[in-house]
């Protein structure tokens, strides 16, 4: 499909066209010289702009705006996952970070460091969290993403006794980091430094998981299908004491959920709201929360997010997130370009030691 503009464009060349054409059927008579002329130029500007036209035409279509609900649905593990091929010039400044960090199975030996920030970092002296302990399971273990900064780990722990305590049964994990953090081949911007996790809204059940059951089974969308509230179908009260465990405990920075969860949070928080302000909206995050710890103090080299913003941002702070301008953007006439992928460059100076050793 021609844009409007190239239809603007060529109803302009149609009426100079027949312009021309009456011009030369009222002035026939002694102006053959004139009408020639005219002709001429039309036949110029075609033959310039049919090109454009075409090139035009042959223009994508627009791609729609991607359902903010279903940006980050944890898709399907695999029970035998294919090794990634080697790269063909692991070592050229130009080969994306992930695909180098993707490579790499073991974490680097030696004491903990969270290097960088949450998305442009890396990870030394990863721990691996349990794929079970007493009250949670780790899911998709073919992504080998069960690991994480001491102090990440030490928080599940804490936060699954807790969590047992206000009715819960069990925590399933998502996506933590990779062995030696850094940027991902898919899934996440951040989760670099060993400081992020995933936590399912759907309950562990009262079984050990098979393999098959931790790489398909799917997570509960809490959210309605207009996303203006959660799905009063699923969402209930304990969920919303989950969060408020987890936002509750002194390590957390931040937790991101979808906007129709913060607003249901907001209605049953009651008078003690203090930890609502780590409770931020984001896209996706209807089947998961993202939970955030802090910089520890063995980390210099690891960089802090400013705090949340006071308050509980239950106010004109959500309302963004509800206009039909957003939960129903306009498609743009073309797609973005892709940003140029992270490279080591651009990540801190140890990155590149963490990610190139063996």
């Amino acid at each position: 499909m021609i844009p409007k503009s190239a239809n603007g464009f060529s109803d302009r060349i149609m009426r100079k066209q027949k312009t021309a054409g009456s011009l030369g059927g009222e002035r026939q008579s002694g102006k053959l010289t004139m009408l020639a002329s005219l002709r001429l130029l039309c036949l110029l500007l075609v033959a310039g702009i049919g090109p454009a036209l075409a090139q035009d035409a042959a223009a994508p279509a627009p791609v729609p705006t991607p359902d903010t609900d279903t940006l980050d649905p944890t898709p399907p593990g695999s029970l035998n996952a294919p090794s990634l091929p080697p790269l063909a010039n692991p070592n050229s400044p130009a080969t994306p970070a992930k695909e180098l960090f993707a490579r790499k199975p073991t974490p680097f030996p030696g004491p903990p460091h969270a290097i960088g920030s949450y998305a442009d970092g890396c990870l030394a002296g990863a721990a691996p969290l349990p794929i079970t302990g007493p009250a949670w399971q780790v899911m998709r273990l073919s992504r080998n993403r069960n690991w994480g900064h001491p102090s990440l780990i030490a928080f599940l722990e804490r936060f699954a006794a807790n969590a047992k305590k206000v009715g819960w049964n069990g925590l399933l994990i998502g996506d933590m980091s990779q062995p030696r953090g850094g940027p991902m081949i898919s899934g996440h911007s951040s989760h670099q430094v060993g400081l992020d996790a995933d936590i399912w809204f759907t309950p562990m059940p009262n079984h050990v998981q098979s393999r098959e059951e931790r790489e398909f089974n799917g997570a509960a969308d809490m959210v309605a299908p207009d996303r203006l509230d959660v799905d009063p179908k699923v969402w209930t009260h304990e969920r919303a004491e989950l969060i408020r465990t987890a936002a509750q405990d002194p390590a957390i920075a931040r937790i991101f959920v979808n906007a129709a969860i913060k607003k249901a949070m907001c209605r049953e928080a009651g008078s003690d709201r203090a930890w609502l302000s780590k409770v931020r909206p984001w896209w996706g995050h209807a089947e998961h929360f993202h939970i955030r710890i802090g910089c520890p103090a063995d980390s210099p080299e690891c960089k802090p997010q400013p705090p949340p913003d006071a308050g509980d941002g239950c106010g004109h702070e959500l309302d963004f997130w509800f206009k039909d301008s957003t939960l129903h953007p306009t498609p743009p006439l073309f797609p973005a370009k892709p940003k140029p992928p992270l490279t080591l460059a651009g990540l801190p100076a140890a990155c590149k030691q963490i990610v190139t050793a063996p």
